[in-house]
């Protein structure tokens, strides 16, 4: 018997008052939370390990098609800039299909879609799929958080989204990790084909455990509106800065990551690939960091804490650019602190910035997020192909510089009034 039942035997709530929407929302500690955050855990688990798996295979797919970095960069590249774009408008088609559906027909078919690109041996097919992996994907971050919010209870939300975040963390931690060490021993193609076949059974699972949604309604017309709210975002003082703050960032991140396994797998390293595939086990960083300098910016103020980021990524490129591995390992992990910390500050701000807008502009902040991965990601490539990993160094670095500014153009504009 649960709190509002208990509640109803004892005369203190009407039955009416039991089915109210507060009343039937998913409560922590029930069977219902656990369900709920495990098929949502293994949701953003397996949406971040398909779409990054193709990371650390880079140099591997530049050996066995014959493409250049640049090129080999694509496979990602084309995913993350898709995602980007139809995020933007996989939450209006939530609103009118359903949220729970549309999760698990997305995470299926995207899983579906990766074990083809295992399967193909033709490098613009693979780009094909690619593409439409990131399609089917932008159908699960655009719409779990909003099944969370509205089917959780209040005093549930924060740790059901903090797992569900942490799901998207270790995912995309773990396809790099997965892919790279399996690709070692029996090539890219079992690399992909296992995280595939981890999503599989994740979808499985997603829809046997996900409850069923009880407080969505169904929406339609939202598209007409949609440009009225951009306007209105844009025109708020500091929310573009918060946008272009995640453009940079995730661009510096991705590009850095993409080009570093062509630089320790070649001399004078000749690094294995299951090495540099546990280079992303430093994700480990970033799960700290994301929460402390979250912590340190209500401490300090948000301003400073980004900046503080931007330095610390600053650090990073500079021992990465130096031919000595522990420096390396240091600017590596120095960079990825840097990068968590400074998103977690980042969205963070733009949700108390957008005040009744939330909804529209972290889909806003996640496109420029999403589109900095594919568009400086794949510019990345060109400065690899022309200059090796100092191009690389030095394309970022400068990336990071431009962040700097931003930041204080933000912190200039930050003290004029939030929307309301």
């Amino acid at each position: 018997m649960n709190g509002d039942t208990a509640a109803v035997a004892r005369g203190s709530l009407s039955p009416a008052q039991a089915d109210s929407p507060a009343a039937t929302r998913i409560e922590q500690g029930t069977p219902a939370f656990r369900r709920t955050a495990l098929a949502l855990f293994l949701a953003g688990f397996s949406t971040f390990g398909l779409l990054y798996a193709v990371q650390p295979l880079l140099p591997e797919f530049s050996r066995h098609f014959g493409v250049s970095a640049a090129g080999s960069a694509m496979s990602l590249s084309l995913s993350t800039g898709t995602l980007a774009v139809a995020m933007l408008l996989a939450g209006l088609l939530s609103d009118a299909v359903g949220r729970r559906p549309l999760m698990i027909v997305a995470l299926m078919l995207s899983a579906l879609l990766s074990l083809c690109t295992a399967l193909v041996d033709d490098w613009a097919s693979l780009l094909v799929l690619r593409t439409l992996l990131g399609l089917a994907l932008s159908g699960v971050p655009a719409v779990a958080m909003t099944y969370l919010v509205e089917e959780m209870d209040s005093r549930a939300l924060g740790l059901a989204m903090g797992l569900y975040i942490g799901g998207n963390a270790i995912g995309g931690m773990s396809g790099r990790l997965l892919a790279g060490i399996i690709a070692d021993h029996w090539g890219w193609r079992w690399g992909i084909g296992v995280v595939s076949i981890i999503a599989v059974a994740s979808t499985v699972l997603l829809w046997l455990q996900l409850p069923p949604s009880r407080h969505f309604q169904a929406r339609r017309g939202g598209l007409r509106h949609l440009p009225s709210r951009w306007r209105t975002l844009f025109a708020d003082p500091g929310l573009p800065w918060l946008f272009a703050t995640s453009f940079v960032l995730m661009g510096v991140f991705v590009t850095l990551y993409n080009y570093l396994g062509y630089h320790l797998l070649a001399p004078p390293y000749g690094l294995s690939q299951t090495v540099v595939g546990l280079i992303f086990s430093v994700y480990l960083v970033g799960t700290f960091s994301s929460a402390w300098m979250g912590q340190q910016a209500t401490r300090y103020g948000r301003g400073r804490i980004l900046a503080i980021s931007f330095a610390l990524i600053a650090a990073g490129i500079v021992l990465l650019a130096l031919p000595w591995l522990p420096a390396m390992a240091v600017g590596i992990a120095l960079v990825t602190f840097g990068f968590f910390g400074g998103h977690s500050v980042a969205s963070s701000w733009v949700g108390s910035r957008a005040g009744a807008m939330r909804a529209e502009a972290s889909a806003l902040y996640l496109f420029a997020y999403y589109l900095g991965s594919s568009v400086l990601g794949a510019l990345g490539g060109l400065a690899y192909s022309a200059w090796d990993w100092p191009g690389v160094c030095a394309f970022t670095a400068v990336l990071t510089l431009a962040g700097g500014g931003i930041v204080w153009m933000l912190q200039q504009r930050a003290t004029q009034p939030v929307m309301a």
